[in-house]
């Protein structure tokens, strides 16, 4: 019984707690976020090569959930992956230890002299929630 209450406060502890945006959506849920990098002519393979040897566990040295990663069948310059964090709060944490990261500055530069120049031309990127039907939540 004792059991039973215990779990039953900690469930209305954490609903009372919830912060939601304008929106409605539950701050502390899992977002994900959907990037799209468009590079210059002929240089996705540097940037799979810096994913491959760099970006990837920088990411998840810095708290970032890889979800995957896609080139489009009809588009030869352009990587798009999604990633995964406990909130939105903590995907602005990782952001910023990674774009501070020594390594990640590094690596940018070193591939960036090997490729004569910027890799990526564009990003774009785009925040989600799972929908309560969502078998990825």
């Amino acid at each position: 019984m004792l059991r039973i209450v215990a779990v039953a406060v900690a469930l209305v502890a954490s609903h009372t707690l919830a912060v939601h945006d304008a929106a409605g959506q539950d701050l502390k849920a899992q977002i994900f976020e959907i990037r799209t990098y468009t590079t210059n002519p002929g240089l996705l393979d540097n940037l799979h090569e810096r994913f491959r040897d760099h970006t990837n566990h920088l990411f998840v040295k810095h708290g970032m959930k890889l979800v995957g990663y896609w080139t489009p069948a009809d588009q030869d310059n352009t990587l798009i992956y999604i990633l995964a964090f406990d909130s939105a709060s903590a995907r602005e944490t990782s952001w910023q230890a990674f774009r501070d990261d020594p390594q990640w500055q590094e690596a940018y530069e070193a591939s960036r002299v090997k490729a004569g120049g910027p890799i990526v031309d564009n990003v774009e990127s785009t925040l989600m929630y799972a929908t309560d039907y969502s078998p990825i939540r």
